[in-house]
Order: structure tokens, then sequence, then C-alpha cells
């Protein structure tokens, strides 16, 4: 299951403004309305899309993500957000950013990826792509701005474009009024385009020496929340669901998973391990725990593990584990 952290939820309610009910939206995931804001109590995933849907049924949303990210400031951030601000330049903000992010939520990464005299910022989330979560992604492109700007000697910063991979609401005024720059709904990504120019602009309060200190701070923090088989977990988790429609392709389940192809790659070789070979693992273990049940015909479990056809099946089962899917079943 996905967390975001509470902190987003509080933001969101609290911009939908007095149309709703604050007090009754908050409980609804567990939280008192009263309580000290804490980021690092988390949310599950889902229950915060439903809560922005709930906020969707009862008013018009257009714009809620646009105050959202308005609303944010780095000290909400807590130390992630001292790292953003006392970063020398913008460049240096928004890399705090891509690597420390899991400190927040583990259903959003953010790619920095050079493109000529551009850099894309790339938010990529897994899931369904529910209202609640097309609003999120919004809301989280519009907090990127928001910082941005805090952190900036002039309080400008405009992308030069920003793009959203869902189709757009019945106006779009509010979006480019806000970012000051084109708005591309309907894309093929989740990314804010930057000049590098306007990245390797001094911040207003970078400091090299507290930055360090800082990184510290993160690096503790990230070793605390990343187990270094979640990666492996999530991804085999992934590769079992899709196995009936046949091999996943690592682009695919890196689309899942809400990351690049060259994150999972790289994720991946840090644990030692190969897309391939964890496919081949997901594929063995998923046979034998079938093999086990017996509702289950070998010929459904070929289909269930990605296999065109019973005979390639049991071809790759004796190369696994020596014998045939039958006679493995008559012995366990």
């Amino acid at each position: 299951m996905g967390a975001i952290t509470s902190l987003f939820v509080r933001k969101v309610v609290a911009a939908a403004g007095p149309g709703t009910d604050a007090r009754n939206l908050l409980a609804s995931v567990g939280l008192e309305a009263d309580a000290t804001v804490d980021p690092k109590v988390m949310i599950a995933d889902n229950a915060y899309y439903d809560l922005i849907e709930r906020i969707a049924s009862e008013t018009d949303i257009t714009d809620l993500p646009l105050r959202t990210g308005a609303s944010m400031r780095c000290d909400d951030y807590g130390a992630l957000g001292l790292a953003f601000k006392a970063a020398p330049t913008l460049q240096g903000s928004f890399s705090r950013v891509e690597r420390y992010a899991r400190l927040w939520t583990n259903v959003v990464e953010y790619e920095l990826r050079s493109e000529g005299n551009t850099v894309w910022f790339f938010l990529q989330r897994s899931g369904p792509r529910r209202l609640g979560l097309r609003i999120s992604n919004e809301a989280t492109l519009a907090s990127a701005a928001a910082i941005a700007r805090e952190v900036s000697t002039d309080g400008i910063f405009d992308p030069i474009e920003v793009h959203l991979q869902h189709a757009a609401p019945a106006s779009t005024r509010a979006h480019e009024d806000y970012f000051g720059c084109p708005v591309h709904f309907g894309s093929d990504r989740d990314a804010l385009l930057l000049s590098k120019d306007a990245l390797a602009r001094p911040n207003r309060l970078g400091d090299e020496g507290i930055t360090q200190y800082l990184l510290g701070h993160l690096d503790q923090e990230l070793a605390s929340v990343e187990s270094p088989k979640s990666i492996a977990r999530r991804t085999r988790d992934v590769i079992a669901r899709a196995l009936s429609e046949g091999v996943p392709k690592m682009e695919d389940v890196a689309r899942r998973l809400g990351m690049s192809v060259r994150s999972l790659h790289r994720k991946l070789s840090e644990d030692g391990l190969s897309f391939q070979s964890l496919t081949e693992e997901t594929r063995k273990d998923l046979a034998v725990s079938l093999l086990k049940q017996e509702q289950y015909s070998i010929a459904e479990i070929a289909f269930l593990t990605g296999f065109s056809d019973q005979s390639a099946f049991t071809r790759a089962f004796k190369r696994w584990l020596g014998e045939t899917p039958a006679t493995f079943r008559k012995n366990s």
C-alpha cells in the first residue's frame, strides 16, 4: 500500500475552503483537525485520493490543486525544505527533491533529465489514473513551482511548459495564470520543462555549509525508511500481476511503479539484481505456488505465469526444478 504525508492531506482540505466540512474530511482519513501537524504521519494513498474525490463531489475543484500548491512553503517539509532553501542554486534544490522525496511519499518519484538547454522535472506516480491521483499530480507540480518561487531572489519562477497526462478541465486559464506558461494536458508525461539558465540562478538563502549538514541528516532519515529489498518486492508484485497478459516489459513495469526505466534499472542494480532474473524468479515462484493449489490445471498455470502454451511452461519448469510440473504436483 502506498503512503503520502498527512501534510498534503491537511493542505488540500484547507485549500478546499468553507464550502466543505474540514473537520469531517480530516476525520475520514483518521486525522484530528486540532492535532499538531506532523509531516511524518502518513496516510494511505487511496484514502487521500478518496478524500479529494469527495471534495470534488461537493465543490468545483478546477483550481483546487493550484491553491493547494500555492500554500506550500519550504518550512512545511522539515529538513528537506531547509535543504531546498539552502542549496546554492535551484538546480541543487530540485536535485534534493529527486533524491529525498521518499521521505514524504512512497508513491511518487522524481527525475531530472537534461535535454539540450532545458531540463525535464518528471513526476512519476504509480496506480490507476483516477481523479484523486490526477488532482494530486497537479498539486504536486504546483507545489514545486511555489517553493521554487519562495527561494528565488526575486520571487519569480516560470517553467517553459507544464505537461500533464490527463485530459484538461473545462477551462485551463487558472493553470496557465498560475504557472505563467503553456500547460499541455493529454501529454505523455507529468512534468515541468525548465531552462538550464533558470536552474543555474542562485537561491536567496543558499549556503553550502548548511547544505552539507542537512544532506547528512537527510541521508540518515532516508536510510531509516528504505528497505534494500523493497524495490525487488514491489517489482515482483507488479510482474506477478501482469503475467496473465504475457511477460511484461521493463518499461511497462517501471511505469506501473511510477518511475523511469533508468531509475528501476539503477535501483535493482544497487541490490545486485536484474529485471530479467527477477522476472524469471517471479514466474518460477508463482508456478510453484499455483501447482500446490489443486483448483488450477497445469494449462491454466502456464497461462497465469505468462507462457504461450503448456509445453513452453513444462520446458521452463524442468529447467528451473529438474522435473515436470505434473511430477512436482504429484510429489508435493
